[in-house]
């Protein structure tokens, strides 16, 4: 079929298995073109079909020559509809991987399950023995518990009261105030148990079961701070309680990890375009504020070039991994330096429905919105019949 781009309320309906095929193959690119990296040689990601989890899996694969198990939770395509851009993500990294003679195996189903977690452990002790580095890159709004059967639903809201902005939706160009009420009695302890740290500690717990953790293991989950604009509805907020859970996740696995010299770091990376962070209020606008500033002193990143540096300059430089007072490492270093905020604060204050568009990266933030999801890709035809 000829696919064409559909969305609505900044959500994707739809995605194009070439132009996935080829965004993976120039994050693959990119990574060939920079210095090899002395790093992990068995990797496990959860979480490994979109944004900083296939990121990491293309990192260690074709930066550090890792054999990889990817676990992902995406929609097949078929004859009538396409199926999400995280299964054609997937299906392209592993050709590409298993083209370059290197171990990719894939398991699509759902993470949190305790069958996806043995089916897991199976391959590792197959393929690899054991695991050297764990990602834990899971973005679902939904988790079922796996003792209690019950299911959690995160919600993104304010604690304690409720929050009004006003925002452009860069899709249309509205401007508009939206008010989000707060929490209910129940929805910040339901947001900690799909978004916090209980299913990264499940994961490292069933690993450590069946010994397939090697010595020295690191795992590394991903958070974000932001800033002060963005406190009220993120970091304030349900979603940040969710995140200080996995913080302090981190430092309990490392104590788990210390019999074989193990560690656990939480990573909190720079705000980019993702299917998530599109439906956050605020955010968006704040993004493309952001990309304008960041391109005009050159220290843009997108999720590959965060990634690569995580790997790296943080966790494999043969040092130390350096982290901020709580444990932390931090990647979001160039986004939250002094003059790039303060930058972005000043155009926050002049921005209209009439001028936008120029002073913030409108086309930068829609153009990378397009190719998450395998739209707006150079080199794509995208009027040719394709194979769903």
């Amino acid at each position: 079929m000829v696919v064409q781009p559909k969305f609505r309320n900044n959500i994707f309906m739809n995605a194009h298995p070439v132009g996935c095929a080829v965004e993976v193959r120039n994050q693959i690119d990119y990574v060939l073109s920079r210095k090899s990296i002395d790093g992990p040689k068995n990797v496990l990601v959860v979480g490994a079909s979109t944004g900083y989890g296939l990121a990491s899996r293309i990192v260690a694969t074709f930066g550090a020559k890792a054999g990889t198990v990817g676990v992902a939770f995406e929609k097949e395509g078929s004859e009538k509809r396409t199926g999400t851009a995280g299964w054609y993500n997937m299906c392209a990294f592993d050709k590409e991987a298993r083209d370059a003679g290197l171990l990719a195996e894939s398991i699509n189903g759902d993470a949190f399950s305790d069958e996806v977690k043995q089916q897991a452990i199976g391959l590792i002790k197959d393929k690899m023995k054991k695991v050297d580095l764990v990602v834990y890159s899971l973005a679902s709004p939904v988790r079922t518990d796996p003792k209690s059967g019950e299911m959690y639903r995160s919600v993104l809201k304010p604690i304690g009261a409720p929050y009004t902005k006003e925002t452009v939706d860069l899709m249309n160009g509205e401007v508009k105030e939206f008010t989000v009420e707060p929490a209910l009695p129940g929805e910040v302890e339901a947001t900690v148990k799909v978004m916090g740290g209980e299913d990264w500690a499940l994961w490292i717990d069933a690993l450590a079961a069946a010994g397939v953790l090697a010595e020295g293991v690191k795992t590394v989950a991903f958070s974000y701070v932001g800033p002060e604009v963005t406190q009220n509805i993120y970091r304030s907020g349900t979603v940040g309680k969710a995140k200080e859970h996995l913080e302090r996740t981190a430092r309990s696995l490392t104590e788990e990890l210390a019999s074989l010299h193990g560690n656990a770091f939480v990573s909190v990376n720079k705000a980019l375009v993702t299917r998530s962070s599109a439906v956050i209020p605020v955010l968006p606008l704040y993004i493309a504020l952001l990309f304008k500033v960041m391109k005009e002193k050159g220290i843009h990143e997108g999720c590959i070039e965060q990634i690569y540096r995580l790997f790296a300059e943080r966790l494999y430089t043969g040092n130390e991994v350096p982290v901020d007072e709580e444990g932390r490492i931090r990647i979001d270093d160039l986004e939250m330096r002094h003059d790039v905020q303060q930058a972005v604060a000043s155009l926050w204050t002049k921005v209209t429905e009439e001028n936008f568009r120029e002073i913030a990266d409108v086309e930068g933030y829609r153009r990378d919105f397009f190719q998450i999801h395998g739209f707006d890709v150079d080199g794509v035809d995208y009027d040719a019949d394709v194979a769903t």
